[in-house]
Protein backbone atom coordinates (compact mmCIF):
# COMPACT_ATOMS: atom_id res chain seq x y z
CA UNK A 1 0.00 0.00 0.00
CA UNK A 2 3.03 2.39 0.76
CA UNK A 3 4.52 1.82 -2.63
CA UNK A 4 1.45 1.96 -4.29
CA UNK A 5 0.77 5.56 -3.10
CA UNK A 6 3.78 6.88 -3.12
CA UNK A 7 3.86 5.58 -6.66
CA UNK A 8 0.33 7.05 -7.60
CA UNK A 9 1.88 10.69 -5.91
CA UNK A 10 5.12 10.28 -8.14
CA UNK A 11 2.40 9.71 -11.10
CA UNK A 12 0.32 12.74 -10.36
CA UNK A 13 3.38 15.14 -9.81
CA UNK A 14 5.20 13.83 -13.12
CA UNK A 15 1.87 14.35 -14.65
CA UNK A 16 1.58 17.63 -12.92
CA UNK A 17 4.98 19.10 -14.26
CA UNK A 18 4.32 17.79 -17.52
CA UNK A 19 1.33 19.92 -18.17
CA UNK A 20 3.05 22.95 -16.44
CA UNK A 21 5.94 22.81 -18.74
CA UNK A 22 3.45 22.49 -21.18
CA UNK A 23 1.61 25.09 -20.39
CA UNK A 24 4.72 27.47 -20.16
CA UNK A 25 5.90 26.35 -23.63
CA UNK A 26 2.60 27.12 -24.93
CA UNK A 27 2.23 30.38 -23.40
CA UNK A 28 5.70 31.23 -24.58
CA UNK A 29 4.86 30.03 -28.06
CA UNK A 30 1.68 32.11 -27.79
CA UNK A 31 3.60 35.58 -26.65
CA UNK A 32 6.53 35.18 -29.13
CA UNK A 33 3.46 34.98 -31.91
CA UNK A 34 1.88 37.98 -30.40
CA UNK A 35 4.82 40.10 -30.04
CA UNK A 36 5.74 39.20 -33.94
CA UNK A 37 2.01 40.15 -35.03
CA UNK A 38 2.21 43.29 -32.65
CA UNK A 39 5.75 44.34 -34.58
CA UNK A 40 4.68 43.04 -37.90
CA UNK A 41 1.24 45.16 -37.27
CA UNK A 42 3.34 49.06 -36.77
CA UNK A 43 1.20 50.12 -33.86
CA UNK A 44 1.77 51.15 -30.45
CA UNK A 45 -0.20 49.00 -28.03
CA UNK A 46 -0.40 51.85 -25.37
CA UNK A 47 -1.39 54.63 -27.90
CA UNK A 48 -3.50 51.97 -29.30
CA UNK A 49 -5.36 51.44 -25.86
CA UNK A 50 -5.46 55.13 -24.99
CA UNK A 51 -7.32 55.54 -28.66
CA UNK A 52 -10.10 52.50 -28.10
CA UNK A 53 -10.55 53.96 -24.32
CA UNK A 54 -11.29 57.59 -25.89
CA UNK A 55 -13.00 56.55 -28.54
CA UNK A 56 -15.31 54.52 -25.97
CA UNK A 57 -15.70 57.45 -23.94
CA UNK A 58 -17.13 59.41 -26.73
CA UNK A 59 -19.67 56.72 -26.94
CA UNK A 60 -20.84 56.28 -23.89
CA UNK A 61 -20.91 60.86 -23.63
CA UNK A 62 -22.59 60.80 -27.28
CA UNK A 63 -24.66 57.88 -26.30
CA UNK A 64 -26.04 59.89 -22.95
CA UNK A 65 -25.97 63.38 -24.86
CA UNK A 66 -28.37 62.35 -27.27
CA UNK A 67 -31.05 60.91 -25.59
CA UNK A 68 -29.77 57.33 -26.18
CA UNK A 69 -30.39 57.83 -30.24
CA UNK A 70 -29.45 54.64 -31.38
CA UNK A 71 -28.96 55.72 -35.00
CA UNK A 72 -26.63 58.24 -34.16
CA UNK A 73 -24.80 55.43 -31.69
CA UNK A 74 -24.61 52.93 -34.54
CA UNK A 75 -23.57 55.28 -36.94
CA UNK A 76 -20.84 56.65 -34.75
CA UNK A 77 -19.62 53.19 -34.19
CA UNK A 78 -19.08 52.76 -38.15
CA UNK A 79 -17.03 55.59 -38.40
CA UNK A 80 -15.29 54.48 -35.93
CA UNK A 81 -14.52 51.27 -37.18
CA UNK A 82 -13.86 52.84 -40.70
CA UNK A 83 -11.39 55.22 -39.27
CA UNK A 84 -9.68 52.29 -37.40
CA UNK A 85 -9.07 50.53 -40.47
CA UNK A 86 -7.78 53.10 -42.17
CA UNK A 87 -5.52 53.59 -39.23
CA UNK A 88 -4.26 49.85 -39.77
CA UNK A 89 -3.41 50.93 -43.64
CA UNK A 90 -2.11 53.53 -43.08
CA UNK A 91 0.68 51.82 -40.35
CA UNK A 92 1.66 49.83 -42.91
CA UNK A 93 3.30 52.65 -44.95
CA UNK A 94 6.87 53.21 -44.25
CA UNK A 95 7.65 56.23 -42.83
CA UNK A 96 10.53 56.99 -45.61
CA UNK A 97 7.16 57.18 -48.16
CA UNK A 98 5.56 59.98 -45.66
CA UNK A 99 8.60 61.92 -46.09
CA UNK A 100 8.81 61.40 -49.45
CA UNK A 101 5.46 62.92 -50.23
CA UNK A 102 4.79 65.00 -47.18
CA UNK A 103 5.80 68.47 -49.27
CA UNK A 104 3.55 67.51 -52.26
CA UNK A 105 0.57 66.90 -50.12
CA UNK A 106 1.22 70.16 -48.34
CA UNK A 107 1.65 71.97 -51.17
CA UNK A 108 -2.06 70.25 -52.36
CA UNK A 109 -3.60 71.13 -49.17
CA UNK A 110 -2.74 74.34 -49.32
CA UNK A 111 -3.93 75.35 -52.95
CA UNK A 112 -7.21 73.26 -51.80
CA UNK A 113 -7.37 76.07 -48.65
CA UNK A 114 -6.88 78.61 -51.42
CA UNK A 115 -9.81 77.14 -53.18
CA UNK A 116 -11.89 77.33 -50.23
CA UNK A 117 -11.43 80.88 -49.85
CA UNK A 118 -12.30 81.33 -53.18
CA UNK A 119 -15.04 79.36 -54.06
CA UNK A 120 -16.06 77.61 -50.33
CA UNK A 121 -19.64 76.67 -49.51
CA UNK A 122 -20.52 79.22 -46.51
CA UNK A 123 -22.06 76.91 -43.44
CA UNK A 124 -23.14 77.85 -40.60
CA UNK A 125 -21.42 81.66 -41.18
CA UNK A 126 -18.15 79.73 -42.04
CA UNK A 127 -16.75 79.56 -45.99
CA UNK A 128 -14.86 76.44 -44.90
CA UNK A 129 -16.49 73.44 -47.53
CA UNK A 130 -15.35 72.27 -50.94
CA UNK A 131 -18.60 71.05 -52.38
CA UNK A 132 -17.70 67.78 -54.81
CA UNK A 133 -21.34 67.26 -55.62
CA UNK A 134 -21.71 63.94 -53.36
CA UNK A 135 -19.09 64.74 -50.86
CA UNK A 136 -18.43 68.08 -48.79
CA UNK A 137 -14.90 67.98 -48.04
CA UNK A 138 -12.97 70.24 -45.40
CA UNK A 139 -9.30 70.97 -46.48
CA UNK A 140 -8.66 72.03 -43.22
CA UNK A 141 -9.21 68.85 -41.40
CA UNK A 142 -6.45 67.49 -43.86
CA UNK A 143 -4.15 70.42 -43.00
CA UNK A 144 -3.86 69.30 -39.25
CA UNK A 145 -2.62 66.02 -40.37
CA UNK A 146 -0.18 67.37 -43.32
CA UNK A 147 1.11 70.35 -40.95
CA UNK A 148 3.39 67.94 -38.59
CA UNK A 149 4.29 65.84 -41.46
CA UNK A 150 5.51 68.92 -43.09
CA UNK A 151 7.78 70.14 -39.97
CA UNK A 152 8.96 66.69 -39.42
CA UNK A 153 10.09 66.68 -43.43
CA UNK A 154 11.91 69.90 -42.75
CA UNK A 155 13.14 69.67 -39.72
CA UNK A 156 14.20 65.76 -40.12
CA UNK A 157 17.89 67.03 -41.12
CA UNK A 158 18.47 69.88 -38.34
CA UNK A 159 20.61 69.57 -35.19
CA UNK A 160 19.44 70.45 -32.31
CA UNK A 161 19.10 73.27 -31.01
CA UNK A 162 17.52 74.76 -33.46
CA UNK A 163 19.02 78.17 -35.10
CA UNK A 164 17.33 80.99 -35.21
CA UNK A 165 16.97 81.11 -39.12
CA UNK A 166 15.43 76.81 -38.79
CA UNK A 167 12.91 77.86 -36.50
CA UNK A 168 11.96 81.04 -38.21
CA UNK A 169 11.25 79.19 -41.65
CA UNK A 170 9.27 76.43 -39.04
CA UNK A 171 7.09 79.22 -37.59
CA UNK A 172 6.18 80.07 -41.40
CA UNK A 173 5.42 76.79 -42.12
Amino acid sequence: PLFRSLSADFTLNLLIVNYNLLANTERKNWRHISKKVWRRSHLDFMLLLGILLLGTVGLIVLYSATNQNLGLFWRQIANFGIAFVVMCIFAQIPVSRYQDVAPWVFGLTLLLLIVVMATGVISRGAQRWINLGFYRFQPSEFMKIVMPMMLAWYLRDKVLPLRFKNLFISCII
